[in-house]
């Protein structure tokens, strides 16, 4: 398996390096091959190179399996959207669960988001129209639609079997009622997933309120971003929110939190999001290929990650004094 790794910026490196130690581990126990290449991108990478993605790693990442990818500073639009466009990584799949030993503001809470990742105002189409006006161009088309309700209905499936489209169709008429309409339109192909429908600001309140009634929200790619985060919240600490980004041949894995450059170089950062996605990234893959090596090994890093959290191994977001290092080295305990 050869994997791309961009380690970002902020506390990126820290995670990273947390990451790759527990992925090294794991390839070691469950005799995977990994082959590890460095793509530099971001915030540094655009003041070396004047391109935060630069051109002549792009053969690096389409020749990868898979990327691993930390936080990105002020250039994550121009570093990810970028990847997800150019690779076509049209799912981003974002769960939100309650872990044992992790105060929460809600419990009992196992939802995922599956948001739509290559359209919306995230083709960042903005212009200036005269001085005084910008004006944005938001795209939603029935391909991109359909395609991710097909990956939130098969979701469902092997869930407790119900989607709640969250749009604001209300408002926004032809580009979110699109969205919905085909949405609706594929579900009739899955009579055994039960569909409802809210509106996004409704969804908001909701995932606060009873986050436990939700099982699959699909949406589209702003209201997901948002969404997403505020479900990380809600079940703990963004710190500990995995994600994937996944298309038809390739997927990227990285956490959802940012570069958090007011902790950069303290120690203190959390790992565990960056840690599940690099277990995510083995069990995709293992699925992909029939390696089951790779998927045990997933959930190896996983369980190991629970054990750690459920015996009160907290970093400091989590009201705990476990440091990056030391958190990891429990983590490794337990793989």
């Amino acid at each position: 398996m050869r994997v791309a790794v961009i380690e970002g910026d902020g506390i990126g490196p820290e995670v990273t390096r947390s990451a790759l130690e527990v992925l090294k581990t794991a390839a070691s126990k469950y005799g995977l091959s990994i082959d590890i290449v460095n793509v530099e991108a971001g915030d540094n990478a655009l003041r070396k190179y004047g391109e935060a993605l630069p051109s002549k790693y792009w053969s690096v990442i389409e020749s990868s399996d898979a990327i691993l990818k930390g936080p990105v500073g002020e250039s994550a639009g121009e570093v990810v959207v970028r990847l997800r466009r150019g690779l076509d990584l049209y799912a981003n799949i974002r769960p939100a669960r309650n872990y044992p030993g992790v105060k929460a503001v809600r419990d009992g809470v196992d939802l995922v988001i599956v948001r739509e990742n290559t359209e919306d105002v995230y083709v960042r189409a903005e212009y200036m129209f005269s001085n005084d006006t910008a004006v944005a161009l938001r795209v939603i088309t029935r391909r991109a639609s359909e395609r991710i309700a097909r990956v939130a209905l098969n979701m469902a499936r092997t869930r407790r079997r119900r989607v709640t489209i969250v749009h604001k169709a209300n408002v926004l008429t032809v580009s979110d009622g699109l969205f919905r309409n085909v949405v609706k339109e594929i579900a009739r192909e899955y009579p055994e997933v039960a569909v409802d429908e809210m509106y996004v600001d409704a969804a908001v309140m909701d995932l606060v309120r009873r986050p436990q009634d939700f099982d699959v929200i699909v949406t589209t790619n702003l209201y997901g971003d948002i969404l997403s985060d505020l479900a990380a919240y809600v079940t703990g600490s963004i710190g500990l929110a995995p994600s994937a980004n996944i298309g038809d041949n390739k997927a990227l894995f990285e956490p959802i939190h940012g570069a958090a450059f007011d902790i950069a170089g303290k120690g203190i950062a959390n790992p565990t999001a960056m840690i599940l996605s690099t277990a995510w990234m083995l069990r995709w893959y293992g699925e992909r290929t029939g390696s089951n090596n790779y998927v045990m090994a997933g959930n190896a890093i996983e369980n190991a990650v629970i054990s750690a959290l459920s015996q009160g191994v907290h970093t400091p977001d989590l009201g705990g004094n476990y440091t990056t290092e030391s958190f990891t080295s429990m983590v490794l305990k337990f793989i």
